[in-house]
Order: C-alpha cells, then sequence, then structure tokens
C-alpha cells in the first residue's frame, strides 16, 4: 500500500477544517416558531376566569348557605357512619358485580344456546328497568315471599327458614339492587374486553393442552384487562353516585343520614352540601386510582401528571425522558 503526499501537507495530517461558510453553524438551522395570535382564546379565558370568582364569590358570601353548619356536619359521628356504610356498598357491590359479570359474559359467549338465551335475557332485564324500581323491588321482596325457606321445592319439606322482613333489611335491600343490576352492565364490558382479544390467542392455548379454564384466566382475561379498566373505572366512580338511590330504602348510607338530618334541623342545602363535598372526595380518590391502574395495564399511554410537569418546568427534562 503506498501514500501519496498530498501538496501543502504532511502526510497523515488531518485535512484542513471546513469553513464556516460551507456548513452554518447550528443556531442558523433552528427554526423560530411564531404563533397566530389567538384574541378569541383568551376572550373565552377571560370570560371563564370571571365566571368562576364571581361563582367563588357568590358561594362564599350567601348567607343562606350557613358554612358553619357545614363545617359542623362535615366530620360528625353520624355523616361518618352514613359514609362508611355508602363504601362498604360501593366496594361490595362492585365485587359481586364483577363475579356475576365474568359469569354472564362467559355465558354470552358459550356455545350453548341455553346459556345465551338466559345470559342475554338476564341483561335485557336489569338493564331495561330502572334501578330505582329494582331497590324497591327488593325491599318489599316479602310481599312475594313472606318466608325464604331452604328445602325440597314444590312444596316439599323446609329445612329451614326465616321471615323475610327480618333478611330483607334496607342494607340487604340495597346490595341485591345495586350488585345484581351492576353485574348486567359488568357483563357487556366484560364481553367487550374478551371479544378484543384476537381469537388465535385461544387456539395458541388449546394446541399447548390448556383447559378453557385455564385459557380464560392466563391468558384472555389478563389481555382484555386494557379493554375492561377503562368502563370499568367508570362504573365504579358511578357507584359510588348511584348509592345515594337507597335513600328511598332507608339504606343508611350518606345520602340517608344527610336527609334524617336535615328533616330534623331544617338545614336542607347546608347537609347536601356536606354530602356532596364527600361525594366530590371519593370520586377524586377513586379518579386517581383508576388513571394508576389504567397505567399498569397500559405501559404506552400518556406519562403521570408529575412527570409531565416536571418535564416542562426543568429544562432538558423532557429530552431527557424521550431518550430514556
Amino acid at each position: 500500500m503506498t501514500y501519496r503526499k498530498m501538496p501543502g501537507a504532511a502526510l497523515g495530517a488531518a485535512p484542513a477544517a471546513a469553513t464556516t461558510d460551507a456548513i452554518p453553524p447550528e443556531e442558523d438551522l433552528s427554526l423560530q416558531v411564531t404563533r397566530r395570535p389567538r384574541p378569541g382564546r383568551w376572550l373565552a379565558v377571560l370570560a371563564a376566569a370571571l365566571f368562576a370568582v364571581w361563582l367563588a364569590y357568590t358561594v362564599i358570601v350567601n348567607p343562606n348557605l350557613h358554612w358553619d353548619i357545614v363545617a359542623k356536619y362535615q366530620f360528625d359521628g353520624v355523616i361518618l357512619k352514613g359514609l362508611g356504610v355508602t363504601i362498604q356498598l360501593t366496594l361490595v357491590s362492585m365485587a359481586l358485580g364483577i363475579v356475576i359479570g365474568v359469569l354472564i359474559a362467559v355465558m354470552q359467549l358459550s356455545d350453548s344456546p341455553v346459556l345465551r338465551l338466559t345470559a342475554g335475557a338476564y341483561t335485557w332485564f336489569f338493564r331495561g328497568t330502572p334501578l330505582l324500581v329494582q331497590l324497591i323491588f327488593w325491599f318489599n321482596l316479602a310481599l312475594l315471599f313472606p318466608v325464604i325457606s331452604i328445602g325440597v321445592p314444590f312444596d316439599g319439606p323446609k329445612l329451614i327458614s326465616w321471615q323475610s322482613n327480618q333478611v330483607i333489611t334496607g342494607f340487604v335491600a340495597a346490595l341485591l339492587g345495586l350488585s345484581i343490576n351492576e353485574g348486567a352492565y359488568m357483563a357487556e364490558i366484560v364481553r367487550a374486553g374478551i371479544q378484543s382479544v384476537d381469537p388465535g390467542q385461544r387456539e395458541a392455548g388449546a394446541s399447548i393442552g390448556m383447559s378453557n379454564r385455564q385459557i380464560l384466566s392466563r391468558i384472555i382475561l389478563p389481555q382484555a384487562m386494557r379493554v375492561i379498566i377503562p368502563p370499568f373505572g367508570n362504573q365504579f366512580i358511578s357507584m359510588l353516585k348511584t348509592t345515594s338511590l337507597v335513600s328511598v330504602i332507608a339504606g343508611a348510607d350518606l345520602m340517608t343520614v344527610s336527609q334524617h338530618l336535615y328533616l330534623a334541623n331544617f338545614e336542607v342545602v347546608a347537609l347536601l352540601l356536606v354530602a356532596s363535598l364527600w361525594y366530590l372526595v371519593l370520586t377524586t380518590i377513586a379518579s386517581i386510582g383508576q388513571h394508576a391502574v389504567e397505567r399498569r395495564y397500559s405501559p404506552g399511554a400518556a406519562p403521570p401528571l408529575r412527570r409531565r410537569v416536571l418535564a416542562n418546568l426543568v429544562p432538558g427534562r423532557a429530552r431527557k425522558e424521550a431518550t430514556a
């Protein structure tokens, strides 16, 4: 191998650096983006801010709201007891609704026409009738069945019996109405999630000898969770507020005890504000939990709010987050 000596340069010397005119500096390549002025947007923001200030001022200084009564009853023992009943109703009803919904969804996707017809009739009836009517029906079940018994059907001997009025209390009626009604909605949510999974996943599980139960629990449902979780979170938040309907059957929930209090002291608006503030707290906590669970089952979702705020505040953080 031979080297040719270049004129005016020693062998092995680095080539002459390019002039600044050949390659423009980096700052010359950056684009200067100028945002078009949007006066309509600023006017809308100003109008919204003025309305918010006016509304807050009206609510705070209104003498008819009786904020002292709100502060007095916000952490009252009776209110907190009703709050605990509301949380219990929500958690237990949603748990039972999930179990019923998964069972009905599997029946809807079954090859048996009898199971499909039964599941379809269940969802058709309980989604087609108002929840308030169902709650009143369960509370008055004793009018139809005065005695609840276990034994041989068709007027056979009974092993054990209970009076319906003693068994179907307000809490039990609320639990039956909420969970059975929620099961009909959860069945459609679970069915949509199961059908969103590629059928090849089931075939792959069957090819390695897995049973239908194993395929459903280990392959289908884990993948369907990405579709199930968002509407499930909405249903949970809705259930928190729907429990207020059990006040018509004296379910001892937050709304029921609030009604009992304002019927005694006539502070209707103040006690309704107390209940509304607690409902806002519960739904806010549930919304935060929903966001965390959605991120758990959807890794490609948007980053958490804290990370996005820090990326906007700290220079260069957004670039580091993107290249990490």
